[in-house]
C-alpha cells in the first residue's frame, strides 16, 4: 500500500505494447506490484519488486533513450492504488514528457474511480479493463466501472475485455452498454493459456469469431485482439 509518496514497483522495461488501441508502440513500463483484485489470470508477481520515491524513478526513466518511447505505461497490479505517488511523479515529470513528447499510458481495472479524479487530468491515454466474473472469479463490477468511464470521458480511453469459453451473454452485453455510452473502444482478448489451448482445434477458433460477432450485434467498435507480444516472445 501506498506510504509517504513511496511505491512498490515489481519492474520497469522497455518493449512494444501487445495490447489494445496502441498495440506496437514502444513503451516504458512500469508495472506496480500490488492490486486491489486478485483475478485469476493475473501474471503479476505481488511479493516482487522494491519500493521507489518519485526522485529514484524519474532517475531511472532517464536512463531510457527517450527519444523513441511513445508513452510510460503505468500498469501491474493496480497503479491507482498509489495515487498520491503517481501525482508527485506526474508533476515532476512533466517538463520531461513535454520535451520528448512522450504520453501518460495509465492501464487500470476500472474500480478506483474516486482516485482517478486526482490525476485524471495528467493522464494522456486509459486503458480499461472490464474484469469478467467468468474470467477472473472476481464479481462483475459493471455500475462501478460505469462510474469510472464518466470521470475518464474527457481523456482518450478505450476497453479492454479478457474472456474465455465461460464468457455469458448478459456480460457481453454490458460490456457493450458501457463502451457505447461513453463511445469508447472495446478490444477483445482472449485470455491466454486459454487462447493457445484453442488454437490447436480449428472448430475452437471459430468459437473466437462467434464471441466477436456476439458482441458486433450489440456495439459496432469492437475488435478481436491476443495478447501479440506472447506471440513475438517479448515482455
Amino acid at each position: 500500500m501506498e506510504k509517504h509518496n513511496i511505491a512498490k514497483i515489481n519492474e520497469i522495461f522497455e518493449s512494444i505494447q501487445g495490447e489494445g488501441k496502441y498495440l506496437g508502440a514502444n513503451q516504458i513500463f512500469v508495472r506496480f506490484s500490488n492490486c486491489n483484485l486478485n483475478c485469476k489470470f493475473c501474471d503479476t508477481k505481488f511479493f516482487e519488486g522494491k519500493e521507489y520515491d518519485v526522485q529514484a524513478l524519474i532517475k531511472e526513466l532517464l536512463s531510457y533513450d527517450l527519444s523513441i518511447v511513445h508513452s510510460i505505461s503505468f500498469t501491474g497490479g493496480e497503479p491507482l492504488m498509489f495515487v498520491d505517488f503517481l501525482n508527485e511523479f506526474l508533476v515532476g515529470f512533466k517538463d520531461i514528457s513535454k520535451k520528448y513528447n512522450i504520453k501518460i499510458y495509465l492501464e487500470t481495472n476500472g474500480t478506483l474511480f474516486q482516485n482517478l479524479k486526482k490525476i485524471v487530468d495528467k493522464i494522456d491515454i486509459i486503458s480499461m479493463d472490464i474484469k469478467l466474473k467468468t474470467a477472473t472469479e472476481e464479481v462483475n463490477q459493471f455500475d462501478i466501472n460505469d462510474k469510472f468511464l464518466e470521470i475518464a470521458s474527457n481523456v482518450e480511453t478505450y476497453v479492454k475485455v479478457v474472456f474465455d469459453n465461460k464468457i455469458e451473454e448478459n456480460e457481453i452485453e454490458n460490456c457493450c452498454y458501457l463502451a457505447k455510452k461513453y463511445n469508447v473502444s472495446l478490444y477483445l482478448q482472449p485470455e491466454s493459456s486459454f487462447l493457445f489451448k484453442e488454437l490447436k482445434d480449428q472448430n475452437n477458433t471459430l468459437f473466437l469469431e462467434n464471441i466477436h460477432k456476439k458482441f458486433l450485434k450489440y456495439y459496432k467498435n469492437v475488435f478481436l485482439i491476443p495478447q501479440v507480444h506472447k506471440f513475438l516472445n517479448l515482455r
